[in-house]
C-alpha cells in the first residue's frame, strides 16, 4: 500500500457527451455550461485548488478543446483588456489559472465508463494519491466553511485509505447512485464494507449515495485493469473501489455542503437561481426580480 498521504493532483473525467443537454452540448461541452458566469468546470477546478492540489489532469475526448483553451492564456484578450484599462476583468481572466497551477490533458479513445476514463490518467497521475471530480456534480462547503474537497483532503490525511463523498438520499432515489453501508468509524465517516451500483430501493443496504467526489489510492489503477468491464460493455469505477475494501480499506465521509445535480436540467436551474442569488454583482436585484416574477 501506498502510504503517501499528500493529496496533489486531481483527475477530471470531460469526455462524455452530455447527451442530456442537446442541442446546447451539440458543438460545445457541457463542462463548459455556465452558472452564473463560471463554467462548471471551473467551479470544479476552483474546488480542487482551494483544497491544496496543483497539478489538475483533465481525461478529454473529441469536441474538448474549449475547455483547453479556458485554462489556457489568452494573450489577444489579455492585451485588449491592458490596454482599455479594464484592470478587474484582467485580473479575473487571467485568475483562471492561477502561476503556480499546471494543467495536463490525456484523450480517452472509446466511451468505456468512468472507471476507464480514471485509468486513462495512470501515466499522468503515476504512484500517488489523487481526487476525482466530477464536473456535473457542482458542490458548495457550508458558508464561511472549507470546499467539499478540502473536507476530504483533511479526513485522507487521518485515514490513509480511499474515501467517497456520500450523502443520504431519498429511499426512491437510491437507484440512481452508487450505495454504501458499513460500520462508523468517525465523527460523519464510514468504513465502507458494502458497495452497490444503483441498486432496486428493496435491495438497497442503506441510504448513502456516492457524490461526485473521491479521493483514490493508486491502488485502484489495478483493480480498475483487472476487473470485468460490467453493464453495457463498460468499465464502472465503484467496481474498482469496491475490490479494495478486502486489501487497503474504503471510507465514505458524509461532507457539510451541497451537491447540485447539474448534469440533469432541474439540478441545472437549481445551481443558476441559489448561486446567482449569492452573487455578489447580481445577487440583490436578482432577488428582487424572483420577489416581482415568482407567484
Amino acid at each position: 500500500m501506498n502510504n503517501q498521504r499528500t493529496v496533489s493532483k486531481a483527475v477530471f473525467p470531460v469526455a462524455g457527451l452530455g447527451t442530456r443537454f442537446l442541442p446546447a452540448t451539440k458543438a460545445a461541452p457541457k463542462e463548459m455550461l455556465p452558472v452564473v458566469d463560471k463554467p462548471l468546470i471551473q467551479y470544479a477546478v476552483e474546488e480542487a485548488y482551494e483544497a491544496g492540489i496543483r497539478h489538475m489532469v483533465f481525461v478529454t475526448g473529441r469536441n474538448k478543446r474549449a475547455i483547453e483553451d479556458h485554462f489556457d492564456t489568452a494573450y489577444e484578450l489579455e492585451t485588449e483588456l491592458e490596454a482599455a484599462q479594464k484592470n478587474d476583468l484582467l485580473a479575473m481572466v487571467r485568475s483562471i489559472k492561477p502561476d503556480d497551477m499546471d494543467c495536463s490533458y490525456v484523450r480517452q479513445p472509446r466511451s468505456l465508463g468512468l472507471g476507464h476514463a480514471v485509468l486513462c490518467a495512470q501515466a499522468l497521475v503515476g504512484n500517488e494519491p489523487f481526487a476525482v471530480l466530477l464536473a456535473d456534480d457542482l458542490m458548495t462547503g457550508p458558508d464561511g466553511g472549507p470546499s467539499v474537497l478540502a473536507q476530504m483532503v483533511d479526513v485522507f490525511e487521518r485515514v490513509g485509505t480511499s474515501v467517497l463523498a456520500v450523502q443520504e438520499v431519498p429511499a426512491d432515489h437510491v437507484k440512481r447512485y452508487g450505495i454504501v453501508a458499513g460500520e462508523a468509524a468517525g465523527e460523519r465517516l464510514t468504513r465502507v464494507r458494502t458497495m452497490v451500483e444503483k441498486p432496486r430501493p428493496e435491495d438497497a443496504p442503506s441510504r448513502m449515495g456516492v457524490a461526485g467526489r473521491y479521493i483514490l489510492t493508486p491502488a485502484v489503477f489495478e483493480q480498475i485493469r483487472q476487473q470485468p468491464r460490467g453493464a453495457g460493455g463498460e468499465i464502472q469505477l465503484t467496481d474498482g473501489i469496491a475490490r479494495l475494501m478486502d486489501t487497503e480499506g474504503v471510507h465514505a465521509y458524509e461532507y457539510l455542503g451541497k451537491r447540485y445535480d447539474c448534469g440533469s436540467k432541474q439540478g441545472f436551474l437549481e445551481a443558476t437561481v441559489e448561486l446567482a442569488l449569492k452573487h455578489a454583482e447580481v445577487g440583490l436585484e436578482f432577488r428582487r426580480y424572483l420577489r416581482q416574477t415568482v407567484c
